[in-house]
């Protein structure tokens, strides 16, 4: 065995590796290489130098050798995300470091302009109301209250107002004869629902001092009640008798006995003075007096034509 040869029969038990350095053209170099073991190995001699070494892999059977790439070169096949189809979705959007754009602010005023708005408006319709509300109750301190009628003798006696002529219940005018007041029946338009009783003997009466605005004719109404049976009085002005007596008839045909059914109302002419005045009504003689005074007040207005 020679130097160099470990006694094997074939090159490749020198370098178990050697066809991996084998040159494209055959087991030895490429042909036509220079020096000696270039071209066909020889047998028996072991393998010293290998030509065109290369590392494992790097071999390309039937390929044209790649081009190497050089870093810092723009390929040509690259294209940026943003080109591809849908790539701008993948892109999220800048946050924006501006001012706040206009829309905002303006939805912000146009909510803070409503809101004083409605404000105003709910003060405006609350001093409205606060208003009316105390004019309704002046209003109901000096008028009617609710319930009243406008019909003569249906108003409650109270304070008179400018221009208004007198009225007052019979229970507040000065009483002689036996005339007392009761609250047994019920009707009485007095404030106190107390009217006056005792007028049916002779003797009896009542006497109502008044101021008329001017001299003239009025009518003086009566509320009275009777039980279903007519009555009548003597009428007295200043002193001087009328010549036909008070009225008390039962012009609603009440029920005879029924005192509560019975409420109803006259009148009379009188003639009174600018000024103070006096109106008595009493049971004299020949007079059917059974009957109760509620309320008197006076109109404008003589007698019918």
């Amino acid at each position: 065995m020679t130097a160099g040869n470990n006694g094997a029969d074939t090159p490749e038990n020198d370098d178990p590796f050697a066809y991996l350095y084998r040159s494209e053209g055959g087991e030895g170099g490429a042909p036509g290489s220079a020096g000696a073991g270039a071209g066909t190995r020889q047998p028996g001699i072991p393998r010293t130098s290998y030509n065109q070494v290369r590392a494992v892999g790097q071999r390309q059977y039937g390929q044209p050798p790649q081009q190497p790439t050089t870093y810092g070169q723009q390929n040509a096949h690259y294209a940026a995300p943003e080109t591809l189809p849908g790539g701008d979705r993948t892109r999220s959007a800048p946050a924006p470091d501006g001012p706040e754009p206009r829309r905002s602010r303006n939805g912000l005023l146009i909510g803070a302009v409503s809101v004083v708005a409605v404000v105003c408006i709910g003060i405006g319709v609350a001093m409205l109301t606060n208003g009316k509300d105390s004019k309704d109750t002046e209003a109901g301190k000096s008028g009617p209250t609710a319930g009243d009628s406008v019909k003569p003798g249906d108003k409650k006696p109270g304070k008179k107002q400018p221009g208004e002529l007198p009225k007052e219940d019979a229970s507040a005018l000065r009483l002689d004869g036996g005339t007392t007041t009761a609250k047994d029946i019920k009707g009485a338009h007095s404030a106190s629902g107390s009217y006056v009783a005792g007028l049916n003997q002779v003797g009896a009466k009542v006497q109502w001092k008044l101021d008329a605005p001017k001299a003239g004719d009025y009518r003086l109404y009566v509320r009275y009640g009777i039980p279903g049976e007519d009555a009548n009085a003597t009428l007295a002005v200043n002193g001087k008798p009328n010549p036909q007596p008070l009225g008390l008839k039962n012009f609603i045909h009440s029920a005879k006995g029924d005192w509560e059914k019975g409420w109803q109302t006259t009148w009379a002419p009188v003639t009174l003075n600018q000024g103070a005045n006096t109106i008595e009504i009493s049971c004299g003689q020949g007079n059917q007096c059974n009957a109760n005074l509620d309320q008197v007040w006076l109109q404008r207005g003589g007698a019918k034509q």
